[in-house]
């Protein structure tokens, strides 16, 4: 990740916002920075922030869950999990570790998340490191604040390596679990702040999603203060705890609708209580997600008679990288439209990063998508704080289709060639078949094409 290169590019983007015309929504902090363009562009790289570039490897994508979910103390059972296929649920929260996590985990192994997954559940991995200085429990560890930064970027190093013991792959998204604090305390609330940051950025740079379990009252409101914030990376989605029993994702008090607007929000609505389907009852808290949950791989069978050529794209028009032999299993982490082949477009997504026609694979379907892989994309947030406009194809002379706000993720499919916007002429395809131009997005670069987002 360039620092110096993307400071470069969120300050230039200040001085042609209104090519492009976009509204501005001149809040106090973003009437400041405009205000101060000159002042900006003389800054220290620090500027990067909030939107920082995801550095995804070659097998990354993302995945996302919208519907109702539910977190327990410690993982259920495989049977349990299965008994629980009767209730509303299709997602779960699972504390895969941290210093303070304070439930005992044996169900949550590599074989348990696999199993889970083949169910259609998807995983909602938490992390529950150290806590604020001023807040949580009293024998919790604390963040020190003059430790803050480091003990951020440790916490991400350490929930990837707890997440990749369980099989959760790159692209994930893992939420801290951070607990109420005193928000009069000003030491205090730049520690937890400087701590997130880190845990942002570390995240990002490792290829990974960054989330954040905050109660609204006590901890959200201070995200939400330094959304457009230069001096602290912006996490990419919002877990809020306020036991109203509505699980709404929006309205929430002190933080506008426009801030983690794009798939990024998750609402813990109902906290711990018994309950039972299929037979089985667990405590569990009540949650309504529309966020990035966990990317795990799925093992699927060749079926073609002969060797099977996985490809650098999802198309017969990108070369060959390997072949895979009659039989042979393949880790599928997503599945994407590409060029038809037999009865079918869709292609698969392996976890090396490389692309296999999916007539070839013993997917469920042949001709179609198949449950429960996800559809395969890369999200980087949105870099100006008024946001971008969206439209019908890749370049400024096809019409305007809604906007996405600053910070909001643009969920990449794929970048195409369209119109020059600044010094680029990449454009990004979105999974709602909407195109954004690329010098807007918080991705690796901003001149030309981002592996590992193919080619449309």
């Amino acid at each position: 990740m360039s620092r110096p290169r993307f400071a470069f590019r969120t300050r230039h983007r200040l001085g042609i916002r209104h090519r492009l015309g976009i509204r501005h929504r001149l809040s106090a902090v973003v009437a400041a920075t405009v205000g101060g363009a000159l002042t900006l562009a003389l800054a220290p790289p620090a500027a990067a922030e909030p939107a920082t570039p995801v550095a995804y490897p070659s097998g990354a994508t993302a995945t996302r869950y919208s519907g109702p979910a539910f977190d327990a103390c410690t993982a259920p059972t495989l049977e349990a999990m299965k008994a629980w296929s009767a209730s509303p649920y299709r997602a779960v929260g699972v504390y895969i570790g941290g210093v303070n996590r304070t439930c005992a985990q044996p169900e949550l192994t590599a074989d348990w998340v696999a199993e889970v997954s083949k169910l259609n559940w998807r995983l909602l991995p938490i992390y529950k490191g150290l806590q604020p200085p001023c807040g949580a429990k009293s024998q919790d560890k604390k963040i020190t604040p003059a430790g803050a930064a480091a003990e951020g970027k440790a916490a991400a190093v350490d929930a990837i390596s707890e997440a990749a013991k369980r099989g959760m792959l790159p692209g994930s998204a893992f939420y801290n679990d951070i607990e109420q604090y005193s928000r009069t305390d000003t030491t205090c609330r730049t520690a937890v702040l400087t701590y997130l940051s880190a845990w942002t950025k570390e995240l990002h740079a490792r290829g990974y999603l960054s989330g954040v379990y905050m109660n609204l009252n006590h901890g959200a409101k201070d995200l939400s203060d330094v959304y457009d914030s230069t001096t602290y990376a912006r996490p990419d989605a919002l877990w809020i705890a306020r036991y109203d029993g509505s699980p709404s994702l929006t309205g929430w008090t002190g933080i506008p609708d426009s801030q983690w607007g794009a798939h990024q929000r998750i609402k813990q609505y109902t906290n711990s209580h018994d309950e039972t389907h299929g037979g089985v009852k667990i405590n569990i808290d009540n949650d309504q997600l529309d966020a990035p949950v966990a990317t795990v791989a799925h093992t699927y069978e060749v079926t073609s008679g002969s060797a099977l050529k996985a490809r650098g794209g999802p198309s017969t028009s990108h070369g060959a990288t390997r072949s895979v032999g009659p039989g042979s299993s393949v880790r599928v982490v997503c599945q994407t439209p590409g060029s038809e082949v037999g009865t079918s477009s869709v292609w698969n997504k392996l976890a090396d990063g490389t692309y296999v026609a999916d007539y070839y694979v013993n997917t469920p379907s042949d001709t179609g998508y198949s449950e429960p892989l996800p559809r395969c994309a890369l999200p980087y947030q949105v870099t100006p704080a008024e946001g971008v406009n969206q439209r019908s194809g890749p370049g400024t002379t096809y019409a305007t289709s809604g906007t996405l706000p600053g910070g909001a993720l643009a969920w990449t499919v794929c970048q195409a060639p369209g119109t020059a916007v600044s010094g680029t002429k990449v454009w990004n395809k979105l999974d709602n078949d909407r195109w954004v131009s690329d010098y807007y997005v918080a991705d690796e670069s901003n001149t030309t094409y981002s592996p590992p987002v193919p080619r449309c």
